[in-house]
């Protein structure tokens, strides 16, 4: 056991609790909030004649655009400053941003104000959970990553209840409530982050043993593959479950939100039960069952068994790993790199990128797959479960291929 750190301001007193409920407070506003509350709001964006619908649309790429530049600028930017300040700079960003689309000035102003909503989430989702895992023993990571994450299905059931009711006052009310929630957030947050850089307390200095040992580069870049494919995996459920339930199925708007509102409860527990249940198996074996789940429960709609029982299934578990998957893969990259902690961080940041990037690629590629197969739901799932079946693959392969 390493002896305690005696200098009473070093990360040794750092709060795990404190320090997760900061990181669950960043993810819930640029994730949970910027990206998904969007989703009840466009319908009424377009019917207040904000904007129509073939530009409306764009917004929500932009957000996406956003995201994926600021997970590839979060390393200039703790380069410039402190992760604290960044972590602090990102959720103030995202707030403002919520004011600023409270008023529709124009298509352009719009516009850039949902692309600075996707960059303040790109950047926490880089920074904020290896900044405070960083000082987190490792036997409780597990925990403190799936804490971190519930924020994101936080938002995601938020998107389903509390934005309904928001709308009632109007869309500038909404977009000031958000504002409201996200200005909250980040006061609670404010004190949590630790401001003593990325060392933990209980690290010690690596041995030239541990020095000598091999950088995983088959195994990372395997993991980055395997991140962009569930992406690709997701991404059915993510865009098209309520469709499928409304239109597809024939059941109508309000059982399609039925079943979104089961994913949101699905994404609340997910991070928590990934990250519990890695703590008990390990980051590797838990992502490995991840990929089978998800396999199967997006397989259900596809293969169309098991009734509304079974979609009702598939919509929480994949729900529960929309968010819960990205503590395990985070997980994954610390026990890869635990001989080489100084890499943690720009490794998550390309593996945030992979899935990133797989994502807009997968959300576009099967919005033209299915109108290009005449509004063909079952084919979209069939690629989903195919997509996470090679990521299973690629997982095993690379843990047979290299020690």
């Amino acid at each position: 056991m390493h002896q305690a750190v005696s200098n009473p301001s070093a990360p040794a007193a750092y709060n795990v609790w404190r320090g997760t409920l900061a990181g669950a407070s960043a993810s819930l506003i640029g994730i949970g909030l910027a990206r998904f509350a969007y989703t009840p709001l466009l319908p009424a964006i377009i019917g207040a004649h904000w904007f129509p619908a073939s530009t409306a649309a764009y917004l929500g790429a932009a957000n996406l655009g956003g995201y994926l530049a600021g997970a590839l600028l979060a390393g200039a930017m703790v380069r410039a400053a402190k992760p604290a300040t960044v972590l602090r700079a990102m959720m103030l960003l995202a707030t403002i941003a919520f004011v600023a689309c409270a008023v529709p000035v124009s298509f352009l102003w719009f516009f850039v104000w949902r692309f600075a909503s996707g960059l303040s989430g790109g950047a926490l989702m880089v920074l904020a959970a290896p900044t405070i895992l960083a000082h987190v023993p490792a036997a409780r990571r597990g925990f403190a990553s799936g804490g971190i994450f519930t924020g994101i299905g936080l938002g995601i059931a938020a998107s389903g209840t509390i934005v309904p009711i928001l709308l009632r006052q109007g869309l500038t009310a909404t977009w000031l409530g958000l504002a409201v929630v996200s200005l909250l957030l980040t006061a609670v947050a404010w004190n949590g982050w630790p401001e003593h850089g990325s060392t933990p307390a209980h690290a010690h200095a690596p041995s030239r043993f541990e020095h000598a040992k091999a950088y995983p580069r088959a195994k990372l870049r395997a993991l980055y593959a395997e991140y962009g494919l569930n992406a690709v995996g997701l991404v059915p459920h993510m865009i098209f479950l309520v469709d499928y339930v409304a239109r597809g199925l024939g059941r109508g708007v309000d059982a399609g939100a039925e079943f979104w509102v089961l994913y949101g409860i699905g994404a609340i527990v997910g991070p928590l039960a990934a990250g519990h249940l890695a703590d008990r198996a390990g980051f590797g074996p838990a992502l490995r069952a991840a990929y089978l789940v998800q396999a199967v429960a997006v397989a259900i709609p596809a293969l169309g068994i098991f009734g509304p029982a079974g979609l009702m299934v598939s919509a929480v578990l994949v729900g529960a790993f929309t968010p819960g998957i990205v503590p395990l893969v985070l997980g994954r990259v610390n026990e890869l790199l635990a001989h080489h902690p100084s890499a943690v961080k720009g490794a998550w940041t390309r593996a945030t990128t992979s899935f990133a990037v797989m994502q807009a690629v997968a959300a576009y590629g099967l919005s033209f797959v299915f109108s290009s197969s005449g509004g063909n739901y079952l084919v979209l799932f069939t690629i989903g479960a195919a997509a996470l079946v090679v990521a299973l693959f690629v997982d095993l392969f690379a843990a047979l291929g290299a020690k």
